[in-house]
């Protein structure tokens, strides 16, 4: 199958169940909503180092936003429920609530089934107020008052926590790092058109892709060598002859369906001139529940 010029590989991404949540953020201006989102979302590419994979969902404007402010979508993807817990409030506490002016409140609907767990936010974090804060409950939600110096934190006391699918992804072989790059930033900027989906890695797109295991007893994950155009003749590669360049975009999303159509559209976005050919990273079919077979999705 040829897409645009662009070879589509006959292979599949094998993606994971998590758990996720989706907060929204709010803040007085768009320097003050970017600087916590950038600050919140960081050091967030992998869960296999890092406590979570999030990143900002969408912008919301100020007519659709809780308390009438610029907002913005973050979803943070973990394991399990505890560990999207823990995550989130570590990092409002430490990345939004310390930055001026911001608000959180819970991002998923409560009236639908991926509503139905919850993680303690508000809850958690009204310590910081010493005994000072304050709770308001309205239309059944309860929030804190958290107080700051510049007036107060507002908090949802909880966040509903959703299934969710991390780990879909595609990857570009590209005959030059300027056409790589181009493909991949089209290929993130389809992504982030789209509702329910974030790519997490740096500006979307990751470099360092990696394969299970290491030569390192220490190390559960090393690079996927067999991309890399300097370890041709040392290792299987699976480049083709006239890649000289590789990107991998990895997508997290809400559901099976979400992270299929945002998949089609990075490969849709991605497939051009400079493009040799793009495939997906797996492993076999035994770790991930889903698979996304590539050619299927553009079918």
């Amino acid at each position: 199958m040829e897409l645009g010029g662009t070879q589509i590989l006959d292979t599949f991404a094998e993606a994971f169940g998590m758990r996720y949540t989706r907060l929204i953020v709010t803040a007085h201006d768009a320097l003050w909503l970017d600087s916590a989102v950038r600050e919140m979302t960081g050091y967030s590419s992998s869960v296999i180092a890092c406590d979570a994979e999030c990143g900002m969902e969408g912008w919301i404007p100020p007519h659709l936003s809780p308390d009438g402010r610029l907002g913005a979508a973050v979803m943070l993807f973990g394991f399990s429920t505890k560990a999207v817990g823990k995550a989130v409030a570590n990092r409002v506490g430490q990345c939004v609530m310390t930055c001026p002016t911001t608000a959180v409140f819970n991002g998923l609907d409560d009236s639908k089934p991926s509503g139905n767990e919850r993680v303690p936010l508000g809850k958690q974090l009204r310590y910081f107020g010493d005994g000072y804060q304050k709770s308001k409950q309205l239309d059944g939600r309860r929030y804190w008052r958290v107080p700051v110096m510049d007036g107060e934190f507002l908090v949802d006391e909880s966040l509903g926590v959703g299934k969710g699918v991390g780990g879909g992804n595609v990857i570009l072989q590209a005959t030059s790092l300027e056409a790589g790059l181009a493909a991949a930033r089209r290929g993130v900027e389809a992504v982030a058109s789209m509702n329910g989906v974030i790519a997490p890695f740096p500006g979307g797109v990751a470099r360092s892709g990696s394969k299970v295991g290491s030569r390192y007893k220490k190390l559960v994950a090393s690079t996927a060598d067999a991309y890399c155009p300097t370890l041709r003749g040392r290792v299987e590669s699976v480049l083709l002859p006239e890649t000289n360049c590789a990107y991998e975009i990895v997508i997290d999303g809400a559901s099976e369906a979400a992270v299929a159509d945002a998949m089609a559209a990075a490969m849709r976005a991605i497939a051009g001139e400079g493009v040799v050919a793009i495939g997906a990273g797996n492993y076999g079919g035994k770790l991930g529940k889903f698979h996304f077979k590539l050619r299927d999705l553009l079918a």
